[in-house]
């Protein structure tokens, strides 16, 4: 039935192109965006288009951002002795929200999985290195995801940068097995920053 309204089918493919987003879920949002008002479209069209053109990532810390370098990394109150290493810009906005951190950041874009074939290349392994290796930090907290993948990409950082004599720290296990750091809540995140633990 779809297929005879091209418009519609191809609004309804593209959104459910999302992580998480099924058919159905994608046809209501697209009878959604079919029923608003054409300033709201607008508007939807414009925030896309804005994101795509001003948004990029952060030369030193790899986080998303307008300007380079972030403001996190040009904070003058942030402690430059500390550096946390997270998956992903969405698991660095987890911990910010828990307001227990303020220290440096850097952003690995995914976890070592070689089954997917990411392997360390494809990641910013190399950046975190020389990050380490150019800087004060005096520690590493490691706050990749309690998986299998997380917690390899954790054991191969520590092995990586233990020749730089710098504290290698994981987070506490306050965070469940499996989950993800986007969706725990602020105060689990927050003890789990101060409850971290060498590694």
């Amino acid at each position: 039935m779809l297929d005879s309204i091209p418009s519609l089918n191809r609004l309804i493919v593209e959104l459910g192109k999302f992580p998480g987003i099924g058919r159905k879920t994608a046809t209501r949002l697209a009878f959604h965006v079919m029923q608003q008002s054409e300033e709201q479209s607008q508007a939807l069209v414009e925030a896309i288009q804005n994101l795509k053109q001003r948004v990029r990532f952060c030369s030193t810390c790899f986080h998303v951002t307008e300007q380079d370098p972030c403001v996190l990394c040009t904070s003058t109150s942030r402690d430059d002795s500390l550096l946390c290493v997270v998956e992903q810009p969405q698991d660095l906005m987890a911990i910010e929200r828990g307001h227990s951190y303020r220290g440096r950041y850097h952003v690995l874009h995914g976890v070592l999985s070689p089954l997917d074939g990411v392997g360390p290349d494809d990641l910013k392994i190399a950046e975190l290195v020389e990050r380490v290796r150019q800087g004060n930090f005096n520690e590493v907290i490691v706050a990749t995801n309690f998986s299998i993948e997380g917690e390899a990409t954790a054991l191969y950082l520590s092995r990586l940068l233990q020749p730089f004599g710098v504290r290698i720290t994981r987070l506490a296990h306050g965070i469940p097995m499996g989950s993800d750091l986007e969706y725990v809540d602020d105060a689990t995140v927050g003890r789990a920053i101060e409850g971290r633990r060498d590694l």
